[in-house]
């Protein structure tokens, strides 16, 4: 029955994961029916069992301090972190399982990288994961769930594990079964008499002279049957082969219930008594623990007066020094403060040194360097032949002009001479 179950959980994941490609592709694929949504649950039952199996909770979980999952830990969401981190961590001890070596993944490894060697592996075993690896990284989820159990069933074949069919006990049948059980009186039958009973007697309570009649009734029927044993002829053999007979009539069975009341005092007082009894034979030594205790602590106290007493002298040394300690420590700190604030003044003073020394080197070189009046003395000369040419420019502008002067007053000469000549002409003719 389990390994039917087993081959139709597995064949039915491997059809919704092929149907779940073939919608991812486009392809025309049939609908899957309302109960597909739920099959998870079932394979991550079967995933559980299979793990227990493999022993998986003193193999891995203990070893590794993890807590054991819940049976559909892989198929809801709760820390997607965290599961992922625990299907990294079965699916590596499951591969393992199988025969294959497989180094155990850390929490900061490449998630793609850890995703794509499990199903790598998935796919050496023979088996067919056409889904994104996406899938896997949320840890939960049908296609989580398949992998695991394909691995699973992968490491139970390599141990050589193999589903045997269910062997059922065979029931005995007992003689006289129908008239035992008519004659089977259980606990809540007895109740259920013993409260019509109580009820019945509380009706007939209510008449007090019906209640007298029927007392006064009962003890003369009481009375003639008190007598009637007395005088019985009734064979001993006869009696006893009647008793025989009906003895498994008279069988009375208490089926026991865990939340009845009786059940529960009956284990109060149980565990009263296991309780009594251990602590008699604990008590005995936790008076002996505590009188040792008690006994050492006062010898603990009495060497520490002791000890205070001898090494008083010390103390007061020891405290005296600390003081001593204490008032050093704050002169030095006095002390360093000063010292910090005059290197502070060093080092301005410093610079203002080295700015001094850097402006006399300056004025050293500037007045010891011969290139200034080498520069006054060339300038001195292009100013002496400027002025040079300067002048030859004046003198042959003075030139110039001077020539202009004369040449305009011979003009000036001759056109009063050209005036005057024709005047006197004129007169002498």
């Amino acid at each position: 029955m389990a390994a039917a179950a087993a081959v139709v959980t597995q064949s039915g994941l491997e059809d919704e994961v092929s149907r779940s490609r073939g919608e991812a592709a486009g392809e025309v694929v049939v609908e899957r029916g309302p109960g597909a949504a739920y099959h998870m649950f079932v394979v991550m039952e079967d995933l559980m069992e299979k793990l227990k199996l493999l022993r998986y909770e003193e193999d891995l979980l203990r070893k590794n301090n993890l807590k054991p999952p819940s049976r559909h830990y892989f198929a809801l969401p709760t820390n997607p972190g965290e599961q992922f981190y625990m299907f990294c961590i079965l699916a590596a001890w499951l591969i393992n399982k199988a025969g294959r070596p497989f180094e155990q993944p850390q929490e900061y490894d490449d998630p793609n990288a850890i995703i794509s060697n499990i199903l790598s592996e998935l796919r050496s075993f023979g088996r067919t994961a056409d889904f994104p690896p996406s899938k896997l990284k949320s840890g939960y989820g049908e296609h989580v769930c398949y992998v695991l159990d394909c691995l699973a069933e992968e490491a139970l074949k390599y141990i050589g594990f193999t589903w045997k069919r269910p062997a059922y006990p065979v029931e005995e049948l007992e003689e006289e079964t129908v008239a035992e059980d008519d004659a089977e009186l259980t606990l809540n039958k007895v109740d259920e008499d013993f409260v019509e009973e109580e009820t019945d007697n509380e009706e007939n309570f209510i008449d007090l002279n019906v209640l007298k009649a029927q007392t006064y009734r009962l003890d003369m029927n009481e009375s003639a049957k008190q007598e009637d044993i007395l005088e019985s002829t009734t064979d001993a053999a006869e009696w006893s082969l009647e008793v025989e007979r009906v003895l498994p009539q008279l069988k009375v069975t208490i089926r026991t219930d865990n939340k009845d009341w009786r059940i529960h005092v009956d284990q109060m007082h149980q565990h009263k008594s296991g309780i009594e009894s251990a602590l008699k034979e604990t008590k005995g030594f936790l008076d002996k623990l505590h009188n040792e205790i008690s006994r050492t602590l006062e010898k603990i106290g009495s060497r520490e007066k002791y000890i205070n007493s001898q090494l008083e002298h010390l103390v007061q040394e020891y405290r005296a020094a600390q003081a001593q300690l204490s008032e050093a420590r704050e002169r030095y700190q006095q002390g360093n403060g000063g010292v910090t604030e005059r290197t502070r003044l060093l080092s301005e003073v410093t610079e203002e040194l080295e700015k001094v020394k850097q402006e006399m080197e300056e004025k050293g070189s500037s007045m010891t360097d011969g290139a200034p009046l080498v520069k006054i003395k060339q300038s001195l000369t292009k100013l002496k032949q400027e002025t040079v040419q300067m002048d030859i420019r004046i003198g042959v502008v003075e030139h110039t002009l001077l020539q202009s002067k004369l040449k305009e007053k011979s003009n000036m000469t001759r056109d009063m001479h050209a005036t005057i000549i024709p005047e006197s002409a004129i007169g002498s003719y």
